[in-house]
């Protein structure tokens, strides 16, 4: 066995190998850039080697630069997690030509598979159905745009090279094929080293369900079950659970066995995922394969119970399988929320700063595994288990150079019911101030329906949020539990006040017991009634609700019973109350004395600065180009700048009609949140 392994890769990816490779005995060597220097995966591992500047393609994607890293260490073996050189022939073969171990397929399966128009010509070859489209190079937008009628719209465009979303678009007509054409090569650019873009038909109905596949050097191969990743924005997954929902076992079989056969074909070993388009009568085509670990495959390694980076490094030490396709167990259910730094309210766009709080809930072991349908570890057989894969830490920096998912936060349960569930807590329980993000959205994708049934497509986030995300809006039952809870909490304070000053000593009589609750625009009269254990809260219809907690003030999380049910709350402090955030909502809760109560009403509502003849950035981001100029009409829709943040390009257009008056930005310019771009008359 290896005794040293390089990581090349960064954040929460570099982290969770690190992890393994501890657990097996191996010594680590972790890498980074500028902005990289304190990072979480420098600290956890043995060995650190600085490789460059913070864009990536100065450092972490320059194969000069990471072999020399390896040299430095005296690394045996490379794991390259995912995206960066994961998929990169060429740093294969640098590490094979240096005596490196590549912990990862070969690289004929690679240049094979790896590239997204070679794989689907090989699997139409092979007798494989796959989705329609062009698999030629393509030169130009004027090009991109012919062929996109030729296959018909939507279609998409992608990079030949990509992943996770980078340089993915779909265009619905001529002029989006050909903006969509240029944005998709720059990232590609920017991102992989390779601008190489093909096109093929959109599918619009639907659901992306993939197949994990593990083989060995020895002709052995088997698959891991599925998982769904049909919840995704911009053609990147936001959710992932394992199994599918959708899929039975007959189906499930056939992809499996189809996806072994394909590995197979291009001699191919290591951990790798086939992707499939799955529609409404489980027919399903190939789409892609991924060789190298995937992102959400943790849920796969909590139904099963099998270490898919421990699979990996065995098998580029030149071990057989130990496991069979009998021995493989789908036990329970499993899902990840993947954790971004990026604003939901302001249509997800990236968000940088320092993590003032960051504190993920408890997990359930480290890593809960299943050995043939039983827990190994900390979690019982039927208890919920929660997994925190992440890469940063509390007063961190998040980067604007990098990709922004900070963590994948995983809930296992014995039935999708209760993973679920055991989800909803688990993203109440998550502490993160200082940036944008979107634990809110998750927190609504878990409550919707349509994700409760298991009815979504890859459509679910555009059909259901087509103008943005914009908060939740709870029942009136979910606010008489906050009102009440919120109550209880208020009266723990003012009693805490009254004994800070020692103005009186019967603190209870001073604090009193009635008061009005106001949050959404309801206004709930309370009077509290406490005691040791708790308080009872009774409301003017008569009805009560118990609350009981250990929260003191000054806590930012509140797990309190309300009638019997958990109730966990995010509390943050505003004037006369609290700002609480639950289940993706976002609620000031002001609690008055009844007469307070009678004279805020009375107040006047301010009104917000109007912005309304301004163009604002909508996030910490470079300025790629300015696509108009002073005195220059645009109309609706008009693209008007171009802003690069997180890898991504971001097309900024006129939400009216309107003149240009001023520019107050031009290409290579770095702006802040709410910065003025452009004045208009």
């Amino acid at each position: 066995m290896f005794n040293k392994i390089l990581i090349a890769n960064r954040g929460e990816i570099a982290c969770r190998v690190i992890k393994t490779a501890r657990k097996m005995g191996i010594g680590t060597v972790a890498i980074y850039s500028d902005a990289d220097k304190n990072a979480l995966h420098v600290s956890m591992a043995d060995e650190a080697v600085h490789i460059g500047p913070p864009p990536a393609n100065q450092s972490y994607i320059v194969i000069d630069k990471v072999m020399d890293a390896i040299r430095q260490s005296g690394a045996q073996a490379v794991h390259p997690g995912y995206g960066f050189l994961s998929e990169n022939a060429k740093f294969a073969e640098a590490l094979d030509a240096e005596g490196v171990a590549f912990v990862g397929p070969p690289v004929g399966a690679i240049e094979s598979m790896g590239d997204k128009i070679t794989s689907k010509k090989i699997a139409k070859e092979a007798g494989v159905s796959t989705v329609p489209g062009y698999m030629g190079l393509i030169e130009d937008a004027d090009e991109a745009v012919k062929i996109s009628n030729d296959i018909g719209y939507p279609v998409m465009i992608k990079a030949s090279a990509g992943g996770g979303g980078k340089g993915m678009r779909i265009a619905w007509n001529d002029e989006e094929a050909r903006e969509g054409f240029q944005s998709s090569k720059n990232e590609a650019a920017n991102s992989f080293g390779d601008d190489r873009i093909f096109i093929e038909k959109f599918v619009t109905q639907p659901r992306h369900i993939e197949i994990q596949v593990l083989c060995d050097s020895h002709g052995n191969g088997i698959y891991l079950g599925e998982r769904e990743c049909s919840i995704q924005r911009r053609n990147q997954k936001v959710v992932e659970e394992a199994p599918s929902p959708f899929l039975d076992s007959e189906t499930r079989k056939a992809m499996g066995e189809q996806a072994v056969a394909l590995a197979k074909a291009v001699g191919y070993s290591s951990a790798g995922t086939v992707e499939f388009i799955v529609d409404g009568e489980k027919n399903f085509y190939f789409l892609e394969m991924n060789t190298r670990l995937q992102v959400e495959h943790p849920v796969t390694e909590l139904i099963t119970g099998v270490d898919l980076v421990e699979q990996m490094i065995r098998v580029a030490n030149g071990e057989k399988l130990t496991i069979t396709q009998d021995d493989v167990t789908l036990t329970g259910w499993a899902i990840e929320n993947r954790l971004y730094a990026e604003d939901p309210y302001r249509n997800f766009l990236p968000s940088i700063g320092r993590l003032t709080r960051y504190r993920p809930p408890q997990e359930t072991a480290a890593g809960p595994m299943l050995v043939n349908g039983k827990w190994q570890g900390d979690a019982p057989e039927g208890e919920a288990a929660v997994r925190n894969d992440t890469g940063v830490y509390e007063g961190g920096e998040i980067s604007m150079y990098y990709d922004p998912m900070i963590a994948k936060l995983c809930t296992w349960a014995p039935t999708r019911e209760a993973a679920i569930e055991a989800m909803r807590v688990a993203l109440d329980s998550f502490e993160v101030e200082g940036i944008g993000h979107n634990l809110p959205f998750l927190s609504a994708v878990m409550d919707h329906p349509k994700f409760v049934s298991g009815d979504m497509t890859t459509a679910f986030i555009a059909e259901e949020y087509p103008d943005g995300f914009e908060g939740v809006t709870l029942p009136e039952d979910d606010l008489r539990r906050i009102a009440a809870s919120c109550a209880a909490m208020h009266r723990v304070g003012e009693i805490r006040r009254t004994r800070v000053s020692g103005r009186m000593d019967n603190h209870e009589r001073k604090v009193g017991k009635r008061w009005v609750v106001s949050l959404e625009g309801h206004d709930f009269a309370v009077q509290v009634n406490a005691d040791k254990e708790g308080a009872t809260v009774k409301f003017e219809d008569g009805s009560t609700v118990r609350v009981a907690s250990d929260w003191t003030p000054g806590d930012q999380l509140a797990v309190l019973d309300v009638d019997g049910s958990p109730l966990v709350l995010k509390v943050g402090k505003v004037s006369g109350g609290f700002r609480i955030r639950n289940r993706g909502a976002d609620l000031k809760v002001h609690v008055r004395r009844p007469r307070q109560a009678e004279l805020a009403k009375l107040m006047p509502e301010k009104l917000p600065p109007d912005t309304s003849k301004m163009l604002l950035c909508p996030m910490p981001g470079l300025v790629v180009k300015i696509d108009v100029e002073v005195g220059q009409e645009v109309q609706e829709g008009q693209a008007l700048c171009t802003i690069e943040a997180m890898k991504m390009e971001n097309i900024l257009r006129a939400e009216k009609k309107g003149t240009v008056a001023k520019i107050n930005a031009g290409p290579g310019d770095s702006l802040a949140v709410d910065e003025v771009i452009i004045e208009f008359e």
